[in-house]
């Protein structure tokens, strides 16, 4: 078993278990740049490829599942690992060897965003990998970061249509992780419409409204993958608690939006345009 502390003395290493986008605006890419933007150290375990651009994903190909298990022990045997953040998996095979692995080395402060769709609006996790998700992933998760379409599909019914209707979505989100343990939701309400962005955060206890103001822009690519990994990357540096989770998640949103800010400043491809992760280090 690893001698991993959550409470790192210094710099933190975080690690992220995703898939690869190769333009960089979302998965693995996008989680390494944020953990780095935020003062952590950023580990990656790929745990599926793609094909694909700011318009479109052309393939996924999801590595076999033993080289997957081979990459999370070699580096929870050696490095202490004081995050995980969990993005695209792609199938019930890949899920169930994540949920296993992370069981066996009891890791801290997990924090999933189940991605199952593309900005582009391809499907990226088997239908079959969902109910694996919810039975064997849940269980080791600190915090799940669903949006509205994946509440609704989490819940099997539809996504919530008013943050009345998240209110009740967060409560049920919250029953399907351990009742008996500090356990969080953060339920994000980019799909409603209207100038104002709420997302809740929720313990099985306290419902947390985070209102923002929406931005104007198309360079959205990876938002969601960004801000569950600013949510991983803070999270051992904040204090403990129920002050320290919601100081995380607040500092990471705001971060967020700096980002989606300045993601004009980049040129990268002709669709929805990746946030600009270093807005706040690079000079223009």
């Amino acid at each position: 078993m690893s001698s991993s502390s959550t409470h790192p003395s210094s710099i933190p290493n975080v690690l992220s278990i995703a898939g690869v986008d190769p333009s960089g605006g979302a998965g693995i890419f996008a989680d390494i740049k944020t953990f780095s933007a935020l003062g952590a150290y950023g580990c990656g375990v790929i745990a599926a490829l793609t094909a694909q651009n700011t318009q479109a994903v052309t393939g996924v190909h999801v590595p076999p599942t033993d080289f997957l298990r081979l990459q999370l022990d070699t580096l929870f045997a050696d490095v202490a690992v004081h995050a995980t953040k969990i993005g695209m998996l792609g199938s019930a095979e890949v899920t169930a060897t994540v949920a296993d692995r992370l069981a066996h080395w009891q890791a801290a402060n997990v924090v999933l965003d189940p991605v199952m769709v593309a900005k582009s609006g391809d499907t990226l996790l088997a239908k079959n990998a969902i109910a694996m998700m919810r039975e064997a992933l849940f269980p080791q998760s600190f915090m799940i970061t669903p949006n509205l379409p994946e509440a609704g599909v989490l819940l099997e019914q539809r996504a919530p249509e008013s943050v009345k209707e998240m209110y009740r979505a967060a409560e049920r989100l919250r029953e399907l992780l351990p009742l008996s343990s500090e356990r969080w939701v953060m339920l994000k309400g980019g799909h409603l419409p209207g100038s104002e962005v709420v997302d809740l955060l929720f313990d099985g206890d306290r419902m947390i409204e985070l209102p923002a103001p929406r931005i104007d822009t198309r360079n959205t690519h990876g938002t969601g993958c960004t801000l569950s990994s600013a949510i991983a990357a803070l999270l051992p540096q904040t204090a403990g608690g129920f002050r320290g989770v919601e100081a995380a998640v607040r500092q990471a949103r705001q971060w967020l939006l700096g980002a989606i800010a300045h993601s004009g400043d980049l040129g990268v491809g002709s669709g929805h345009g990746p946030v600009h992760h270093f807005h706040a280090l690079w000079r223009r």
